[in-house]
């Protein structure tokens, strides 16, 4: 009986299975690379090109202000399609453009759809503290896709497994949670400062940078503790 094997494998399959599963995780990170992107283009990158796009032609700082809000829609739409649901953050987003667009006609102040982005990072905010009141925190399930993109469906059975298993686990997973929750809580106080001391004209940006700054730190943080404590995957 012949013992010759195919290059890459060996009797049991388990390189090509090995190279099977590594190639699977790459694709499922490039996906999450893609998703990611195309949400800071779609809500960060293309409502500020909007505004200074349409103030430099000329526009008003109201009609500006609402066209990034509008541009919102197409993207908050394609995810409604695309997940075949309509999700509880969709419709809220989608809720608050609208009621800060009529709330503005009724005010003229283009200062109350400032204030707009503040709702939501506020109720954001206390949602994900809300969570700690639960069996499973805000970043138990947030991370979810991040860890399938890792380690597979086969991982995160053993990564929530943890949950049961490690009271330590637990504690580190709340702790993470509520400084999210706290980050997202002082980005909202800081947009509503902002929205009534600084010049309408300078306040897309500085919102932007404000929220670059805040999401920049909790990662950071959210980094540097997950390593520390041996929870990087």
């Amino acid at each position: 009986m012949s013992t010759h094997q195919a290059p890459g494998t060996d009797p049991g399959g388990t390189t090509d299975s090995g190279e099977v599963a590594a190639a699977d995780r790459l694709r499922r990170t490039k996906a999450l690379r893609r998703r990611l992107l195309a949400q800071l283009f779609f809500e960060l990158v293309l409502p500020l090109g909007s505004y200074y796009g349409l103030r430099a032609l000329g526009a008003g700082q109201w009609l500006s202000m609402v066209a990034g809000g509008v541009l919102l829609l197409p993207w908050i739409g394609y995810g409604i399609v695309r997940r075949r649901r309509v999700e509880a953050m969709a419709l809220f987003t989608l809720s608050l453009v609208v009621a800060a667009t009529l709330l503005s006609l009724v005010s003229g102040s283009p200062r109350v759809l400032m204030v707009r982005d503040s709702w939501m990072t506020a109720a954001i905010g206390l949602w994900v503290l809300g969570t700690l009141l639960t069996r499973r925190p805000f970043m138990m399930t947030a991370s979810r896709g991040v860890v399938i993109a890792k380690v597979g469906e086969a991982g995160l059975v053993a990564w929530e497994a943890q949950w049961d298993a490690d009271p330590a686990f637990r504690h580190h997973l709340r702790f993470i949670t509520a400084v999210w929750g706290a980050g997202f809580l002082l980005d909202a106080v800081l947009r509503v400062v902002l929205a009534y001391t600084i010049p309408v004209d300078a306040f897309p940006l500085t919102s932007a940078v404000l929220w670059l700054v805040v999401l920049g730190g909790l990662f950071a943080f959210h980094n540097t503790y997950i390593t520390r404590h041996g929870l990087k995957l």
